[in-house]
């Protein structure tokens, strides 16, 4: 809630798929070492037939919803020998620094491919836009339409304001809605993305805009959380009702 607009937002750590595996892991030997009803610890009981069973799928589910959530289809069965040599450990194909080494590169290189498309959806997106009647473009690259011109002052970058606003990817997600809450937002106008420190300083008090945010006017390289992917080209609609004294 209202913290898409915001310099610095508070998701902006990702969690990689190495980091999803470690957690499921430990979650799973959490469970072994839990104690009973009985009082006497899982961990001594023996874990066969059945109970080995719904660990594996314990597992194997909490697997399922982070590697999907990481965007992650691996091959199963050689998921299935890794976690076989894991657990044996006979005759691993790479030791565990290798084997996280070798994770953190095909994601890293997976999240780079990924960015360089959504750059280039979101350049192709600006170069069309920026042909549409009513479109202005200031020397940055923000491109802004003006949808109700109000009547009030300009506030400076060291003012702080109050708006209502949704943002939208453009494919037309939306991430944000201050207009669902209803209840507008206030915040200093140096204190949010770059686009939006240039925006809203454009806009009489009692206007209406829609700004078309290039990413390195928005969150770049960074993106924030799974909301908004690096390098994005975002669309806010947002409305200025007031500047705070």
């Amino acid at each position: 809630m209202y913290y898409n607009i915001m310099k610095y937002p508070i998701y902006v750590l990702k969690i990689k798929t190495a980091a999803v595996i470690t957690a499921t892991a430990l979650t799973a030997f959490i469970i072994i070492g839990c104690k009973g009803s009985s009082g006497s610890s899982l961990g001594e009981v023996n874990f066969s037939g059945d109970a080995s069973y719904a660990l594996g799928l314990n597992i194997g589910a909490g697997l399922k919803d982070g590697l999907a959530a990481d965007g992650v289809s691996p091959n199963i069965n050689e998921l299935l020998k890794g976690m076989r040599d894991g657990l044996t450990g006979k005759n691993p194909r790479y030791d565990l620094m290798e084997a996280r080494n070798i994770i953190e590169s095909t994601f890293d290189k997976m999240m780079e491919e990924k960015s360089a498309s959504v750059r280039e959806e979101g350049t192709a997106f600006l170069a069309e836009n920026a042909k549409k009647p009513g479109i202005m473009i200031t020397p940055s690259g923000l491109q802004y339409e003006i949808l109700s011109q109000g009547s009030g002052p300009k506030p400076s970058e060291n003012n702080v304001v109050k708006v209502h606003y949704e943002g939208r990817l453009i494919d037309g997600s939306l991430f944000d809605n201050s207009y669902e809450y209803q209840e507008p937002v206030t915040f200093p106008v140096n204190g949010v993305i770059p686009g939006w420190i240039e925006g809203l300083q454009l806009m009489p008090v009692g206007s209406k805009y829609k700004f078309y945010i290039p990413s390195e006017l928005g969150y770049g390289s960074y993106g924030a959380g799974a909301s908004i992917p690096p390098y994005s080209t975002l669309i806010f609609i947002v409305e200025l009702l007031d500047i705070v004294e």
